[in-house]
């Protein structure tokens, strides 16, 4: 997914702007990355003519909703509702294997300007919380590296907390990765889903944000589709898997946890 049209707005009022940011651009410029390179704040600045403040980011691969404010004083007090936990973030996430109904993952984790220094810095975990909701499974007639075909599930995912590709490291932790994840995901499996699906991008998305707006303390409920790649990956994979639905359930996309 590239900047080959517009940035979809979903919201916006005279303090506060909603995109969908698609899935492999980045939030904005940092040290490591390319001058040249197209970044989500950069786009929408020159889209819609105004000066904007990021607020929280999503990491790269993943497609979703963003926040920006028009004004440092807005950007502060949105900033202070992600910091303090009042913001709900939902994301729908296609992952390796059968899960649970419902579980939650509550496990520390490492900073990652820890990552070198790790025997050093046993101690600086910091606390990790992700519920999960299984919304539905597949079984797909693909052979895998140990079975003779291929499981998946459907996941609706609220994090309570923040940290650095939670989402990514808590499912690799259980055994249940992110289909797409480069970093966090297993190869094969990843390798495998391209060859059968032709679908390269993570299937991760940020769809829904709850919060109070902070001028007007108005409650804000914004919702996003999929995206068109991850769409297309569960049409590809509903048309051939049997789907087994006796526990879990189909949520649309508004659902809450």
């Amino acid at each position: 997914e590239t900047l080959d049209r517009p940035l979809e707005v979903v919201y916006r009022d005279e303090h506060l702007i909603a995109v969908f940011k698609p899935a492999g651009l980045m939030v904005h410029r940092g040290e490591i990355s390319s001058g040249e390179e197209p970044a989500l704040l950069q786009a929408l600045r020159d889209q819609v003519g105004q000066f904007l403040y990021p607020i929280h980011r999503i990491d790269r691969p993943t497609a979703g909703l963003v926040l920006m404010a028009t004004s440092s004083s807005v950007a502060a007090g949105l900033g202070e509702l992600f910091m303090s936990h009042r913001v709900l973030k939902h994301y729908q996430a296609l992952v390796r294997g059968w899960m649970p109904d419902l579980c939650t993952i509550d496990r520390p984790l490492l900073h990652p300007k820890y990552f070198e220094e790790r025997e050093e810095r046993a101690g600086e975990e910091q606390n990790a919380m992700t519920h999960f909701r299984c919304l539905k499974r597949f079984e797909a007639p693909w052979a895998s590296p140990s079975f003779p075909t291929s499981r998946f599930s459907l996941l609706e995912a609220q994090p309570e907390t923040g940290r650095w590709h939670q989402i990514r490291r808590h499912l690799n932790h259980i055994g249940h990765p992110v289909i797409g994840d480069h970093r966090h995901g297993d190869h094969r499996w990843n390798q495998a889903f391209y060859q059968q699906t032709g679908i390269y991008r993570m299937l991760l998305t940020a769809m829904r944000l709850e919060f109070r707006h902070p001028v007007t303390q108005e409650p804000i409920s914004l919702l996003v589709g999929r995206g068109e790649a991850f769409d297309e990956a569960l049409a590809k994979l509903t048309a051939v898997a049997c789907v087994d639905n006796r526990s879990a359930v189909e949520g649309d996309q508004s659902s809450p946890l």
